[in-house]
């Protein structure tokens, strides 16, 4: 159920709910990185991508990223660039650190479907986030071999620094050190990817926080989050606000923030920019 209120007024009663919640869980999707400036398309895509948006005429940098390129010289050069300005090029205009400074004194966790690493460049504790879809920092086997995965800024900033003609020296192209297959990136986008060590042990402290606070006052703080994966944020975000009586639930989205009948009194929506809306409450 979509509806509309006073933004002043959600927005004190939001901020009244960050200083007097005894725990925040905050859910974040792609909407809070691009009210952070980190867009795929218009004057970044232009800036990066200009060579291949006038060779293939891509709309954005994520279609890009499943053209079938004729070699994996020409892929790696779009991928270390893409790569390179959305997880390595420190851009963000200082919605992820309001953001930091309005929790960091709270007892919080974050679950995130982004993975950009632009909370933990903001100051986020590592050990309080939980990157449920990968990380543009990390490869992996494209078979995958064995369960394991490779951190990558030293090739890839050797592959964003040398690339030439929209292509990559052939010596830069990762390969397994176990099965000598491809690598590719660890981003979730079917049955292969790699669930390592350190992201078992992020959903174990996850499940940890959400067990060891039931029944507190929790405030389910959700930004930016749509209906693409619903299941891994909203859904159980609604849930636990409804199974638990002090829980509040607060959506801050831009054309996207409602909540379900059963826990509209419970619900704080806040239909605009995220990066505006943090500053107010900042």
């Amino acid at each position: 159920m979509r509806y509309t209120k006073d933004h002043s007024a959600e927005i004190d009663r939001l901020k009244n709910e960050i200083q007097t919640a005894d725990a925040i869980v905050i859910g974040a999707g792609a909407g809070l990185s691009t009210a952070a400036g980190f867009t795929y398309s218009g004057e970044r895509l232009n800036k990066y991508f200009a060579d291949f948006v006038q060779k293939y005429g891509f709309g954005d940098m994520y279609s890009g990223g499943f053209y079938p390129f004729d070699t994996p010289e020409e892929m790696w050069a779009y991928w270390s660039r893409y790569i390179y300005i959305n997880r390595y090029m420190d851009m963000d205009n200082g919605t992820y650190k309001a953001l930091f400074e309005l929790v960091k004194d709270k007892d919080y966790f974050v679950i995130t479907t982004n993975v950009d690493h632009l909370f933990q460049k903001a100051g986020f504790d590592k050990k309080r986030l939980f990157y449920t879809q990968g990380d543009y920092g990390l490869w992996q086997c494209s078979e995958p071999c064995h369960q394991k995965t490779y951190d990558n800024e030293e090739t890839v900033r050797a592959m964003f620094e040398q690339q030439k003609d929209m292509r990559v020296p052939t010596e830069l192209i990762p390969h397994c050190p176990v099965c000598s297959k491809p690598m590719t990136m660890n981003l979730r986008s079917d049955d292969k990817f790699v669930q390592d060590e350190g992201w078992y042990a992020a959903a174990e402290r996850c499940e940890d926080f959400m067990q060891s606070r039931g029944g507190q006052h929790i405030l389910f703080w959700e930004l930016g989050v749509g209906m693409n994966t619903p299941v891994i944020i909203k859904y159980p975000f609604w849930q636990s606000t409804s199974e638990n009586p002090k829980a509040v639930y607060a959506c801050v989205n831009f054309g996207e923030a409602y909540a379900p009948p059963q826990i509209r009194q419970k619900s704080i929506c806040i239909n605009g920019d995220i990066s505006e809306v943090l500053k107010k409450l900042y």
